[in-house]
Order: C-alpha cells, then structure tokens, then sequence
C-alpha cells in the first residue's frame, strides 16, 4: 500500500481557476452591459443600420421629385412654344436669320405710281397750236395741238374759241366727249374740230373773224388750264355765224371731224 500514490488536484490550484473564470465571467457581463449602454443612448439600437437606410432613401427622394419638375417644365415650355400667336398675314418674322414671311409689296416690285409733277396741263405754253379751215367737211375748222413740252400732257374737256372781242362761248357738241382724257407724250398731237357755220345759211350774225384766241381748261370744268394760245388766221379771216360750235379734244383727226 505504501507504493500507491494519490493524484488529487490540489486545492490551491482549484482555488486559482475558480477565480480566473469568476474574473472571465465578470468582464464579459461588464463588456454586455457597455455595449448595452451605447446601444439606449439613441433609443435605435441594433435598428440604427434600417434608419440609417430609411434616411438614405428620403434622402435620394428629392432628386426624383426634381426630375418631375423638369418634365413639367419642358412640359411647360412646349406649351408655351404652341401659345406663342402667329404672325399677321403678310408680316415679315425674323427666325435665326431667315425671314419667314413675305411683304406682298416686295412680291409686286419696285414699281411706283408716277411722281407728281411728271404730268401737266397742255396749254399755250409747252404746245404748239394750229388752226386749218377746212372745205370738206362744209364749213368745218381743225384745230391742231402738239406737245412741244418735255413731260406727257393731258388735253381736258374742249378748247374755248374767242374770235377777236365776241362776247360769248361756242358751246361743246357732247356727242363728242371721249371716255378717257386725252394725253400727249412730248412730240404727240390732239385734235378738236369746229363747226363755223351752218351749211343751209340758217345761221344769224355771219361775221368775219382776224384773231383767234383758244383757252385751255383745267382738271374741273370751265377752270383756267394755263396760257391761252393764239394761233394764227388765214389773211382773209374765218367766217363764222351763231351756228359756230366746237368738238371735244380728241386722240384722232379722223374722230375730231367725225368720220
């Protein structure tokens, strides 16, 4: 019996490893109750990563709603673009350099109407006048005007004939009158006829004329058209009686004395 030996752990080895695991065991529950500590400081707790997400997707919510205003405003700017009204007929709009609409005065030319000034009355001073008694037609006077101005003018209504100091006017045969104005370009002639007498002697006051004075009228009746012009008689002077009347100026010799 004295050969065996006992092997029991003694007991201030026991005692060392009971108070190693006693500490062990005591940091752990302190490391736990820190943790536990920091964790209710913010009242989340482990839920911190969720909210912490939550704020991110809020957080990338602003850009989406400024992507809708961007559409509403390009929404907004079409709109604005179909509003806009169109120009008025005929009105030239400039667009990046081009003009979009067209002057219809631009259409029709660079033609302008006549300045004033380029057309006159004739008269004694820019025509030369002449008068040729006639045997056929009987008792018949053509009287001739000839532009020798250098701008076109117009012959109105009819000649008013004086023979030396009568006191009245030979009236005008309207079945003459034109339906246009007569108009001479420079070097042109017009033409007006005179009947001096009746050819059956029915006339009264037969007389003999010396000196003829034509007056020329101006745009309304019976106004003053400018110089008169006196042109001159055959030696033995013109008879005329009561009868004596006179035509309307005309473009032609052949309508002046009616055939």
């Amino acid at each position: 019996m004295s050969a065996f030996r006992s092997t029991s752990t003694p007991a201030s080895t026991r005692t060392s490893r009971t108070r190693a695991r006693r500490r062990l065991a005591t940091a752990s529950a302190v490391a736990l109750t820190a943790l536990a500590l920091t964790a209710c400081q913010d009242g989340t707790g482990i839920r911190d990563e969720g909210a912490a997400a939550a704020t991110g997707s809020a957080a990338a919510t602003p850009p989406t709603a400024g992507g809708t205003t961007d559409t509403q405003g390009a929404t907004a700017g079409q709109q604005g673009t179909t509003a806009t009204p169109a120009p008025a007929p005929g009105s030239a709009t400039t667009t990046g350099g081009g003009k979009s609409g067209t002057d219809p005065a631009e259409e029709k030319g660079s033609a302008e109407p006549p300045a004033a000034g380029e057309r006159v009355l004739c008269n004694g001073s820019n025509t030369a006048v002449t008068v040729q008694p006639l045997s056929r037609p009987l008792n018949h006077m053509l009287i001739t005007v000839k532009n020798t101005g250098s701008k076109v003018c117009d012959l109105t209504y009819h000649p008013v004939l004086r023979f030396d100091e009568m006191q009245w006017a030979p009236a005008a045969r309207q079945e003459t009158r034109p339906q246009a104005v007569v108009s001479l370009a420079p070097g042109e002639s017009g033409y007006a006829a005179a009947l001096l007498a009746a050819a059956d002697g029915s006339g009264e006051g037969g007389t003999t004329g010396h000196r003829l004075t034509i007056a020329f009228q101006g745009r309304t009746p019976n106004s003053g058209g400018g110089a008169s012009a006196i042109p001159p008689l055959p030696a033995q002077g013109v008879h005329y009686d009561s009868s004596l009347t006179v035509t309307y100026w005309q473009q032609d010799i052949e309508d002046a004395l009616g055939s």
